[in-house]
C-alpha cells in the first residue's frame, strides 16, 4: 500500500536544513511529490548527499542561517511556504561537548526564530519541528519512552533538543492555540540511517569510511542500543503528520487539529532496537571487513539504552514502519556500494535514479 501525500503536489515547501542527510532525501522525496521546494541552510559539508543529487540545481536552495532572524524572515516572507519542515540543526552529540553555546543557539533559538517569522508575517500554514528521541530525561531504564515522558538531556545536544521541544509547546499554546492558521506539530526520532550520510562520529559513516579504505571500522560502545531506522520512516511520519495537519487546517477542524498538533515518535519495531555491534556486524554481512573497539572519552556521557514508544503514532496517524532491521542495513550499504562503484564521481543521474527506486521501494512495501 502506498501513501496518499498528493496534498503537496504543486504546493510552496519550506525545508530547513535541506543540505544535510534528512533534509537531503526530504527533498527529493518533496520533489517526487511534485512539490516546489525552497531550502534553507548552512553550505552544504563535502562529501554530502545534497551535491550527489545536485539538488542546488533542481530546488530553490537558500544559503541562510537560522540564527540570523532578519535574513530568515526575508526569506520566508519571499517564500511564503504552506508547508515548513523544520530540520536545521547542530545534530551531533560530541560536537555539542566541543560547542555547547552554539548547538544551545542553533537548536533552541533557532527553532524559536522559524517560528516568530511566522507568527509576524501572518502566514497560514502548516509546520513540522523535528526534534530527536534524545530530547527525553533517559535515566538509563530499560524502557520505551512515550511522548508525555518529562524532556531532558544530559549532553548539551540532547538538553538543547529538549528546549527546542518547550519552544515548539509554549508558541503552539501562546500563538497558535486553535492551528486554522498555523498548524504546529513536533517530530521525535533518532539513529537513522541511511545512503549518503557522511557525518563525523556517526556509525554508518564510520563504517563506510573505514570499509571503503580498508581499514577497520572503530567502535566505542559495542554494547550500547539504539532504535534503528532507514532514513525513510522518519520522513514518512513528517509527510504523514503534515499532510494531516494541513487537511485539518483547511478544514478548520480544531477538534482534528487538536489530535495531531502534539509531539509524535518515529521509531522502529522493537526488533530493530540493536547493540551496536549488531549493526556493525549487519553492515559487513553486505561489506566484508572487521571492526575494533576504541576508548570512549572520558567526559563524553552516552545513554547506553534508547528506545522509542510509537503507540501513539501508530494509533492517531495510521503510520507504521515498513522496513525490518536487515532490510534497513541491506538498504544502506546498497547505496554505499553504488556510489563507490561509480568510482565517486557523484554522476547525478545516477545517484538520483538510485534514491528515487529507494523511496518508490519503500513507498509501495507493505507494512
Amino acid at each position: 500500500m502506498s501513501f496518499d501525500f498528493s496534498i503537496y503536489t504543486g504546493k510552496r515547501v519550506l525545508v530547513t536544513g535541506h543540505t544535510g542527510f534528512k533534509g537531503a532525501w526530504l527533498c527529493e522525496w518533496l520533489l517526487s511529490l511534485g512539490a516546489e521546494v525552497h531550502g534553507l541552510a548552512l553550505p552544504p559539508l563535502k562529501p554530502s548527499l545534497f551535491e550527489a543529487l545536485n539538488l542546488s540545481a533542481r530546488i530553490k536552495h537558500n544559503i541562510v542561517d537560522i540564527l540570523d532572524a532578519s535574513a530568515l524572515k526575508a526569506k520566508i516572507a519571499e517564500v511564503r511556504p504552506e508547508f515548513i519542515f523544520h530540520l536545521a540543526a547542530q545534530a551531533l552529540v560530541r560536537v555539542s561537548y566541543r560547542e555547547p553555546v552554539r548547538t544551545f543557539a542553533t537548536n533552541a533559538i533557532g527553532t524559536a526564530n522559524v517560528l516568530e517569522a511566522v507568527r509576524e508575517l501572518g502566514l497560514a500554514c502548516t509546520v513540522v519541528v523535528v526534534t530527536t528521541d534524545k530530547c527525553y530525561d533517559n535515566d538509563g531504564r530499560p524502557r520505551s519512552f512515550k511522548e508525555t515522558d518529562p524532556l531532558g538531556g544530559h549532553d548539551p545536544y540532547s538538553a538543547s533538543k529538549a528546549a527546542a521541544e518547550i519552544v515548539v509547546a509554549s508558541y503552539r499554546d501562546s500563538f497558535f492555540a486553535d492551528g486554522t492558521d498555523v498548524a504546529l506539530a513536533s517530530a521525535r526520532a533518532g539513529n537513522v540511517i541511511g545512503g549518503g550520510d557522511w557525518a563525523e562520529d556517526r556509525l554508518v559513516p564510520d563504517c563506510i569510511r573505514a570499509l571503503s579504505a580498508a581499514k577497520p571500522i572503530p567502535v566505542r560502545n559495542p554494547a550500547f542500543t539504539r532504535p534503528w531506522q532507514h532514513v525513510l520512516e522518519p520522513l514518512s511520519g513528517y509527510l504523514l503528520l503534515g499532510a494531516k495537519l494541513e487537511d485539518a487546517r483547511r478544514k478548520k477542524s480544531v477538534e482534528e487539529i487538536s489530535r495531531y498538533a502534539q509531539a509524535f515518535n518515529f521509531g522502529p519495531e522493537p526488533d530493530a532496537n540493536r547493540s551496536v555491534r549488531d549493526l556493525v556486524e549487519e553492515v559487513l554481512r553486505h561489506w566484508p571487513g572487521s571492526w575494533e573497539q576504541i576508548q570512549q572519552e572520558k567526559n563524553l556521557k552516552e545513554a547506553p539504552l534508547l528506545s522509542l514508544a510509537i503507540d501513539k503514532a501508530r494509533e492517531t496517524l495510521n503510520w507504521q514502519p515498513r522496513w525490518n532491521f536487515a532490510e534497513t542495513v541491506t538498504q544502506t550499504v546498497m547505496w554505499y556500494r553504488d556510489y563507490f562503484a561509480l568510482a565517486k564521481r557523484v554522476e547525478a543521474p545516477e545517484m538520483i535514479k538510485l534514491t528515487q527506486l529507494q523511496i518508490k521501494a519503500y513507498s509501495t512495501h507493505h507494512a
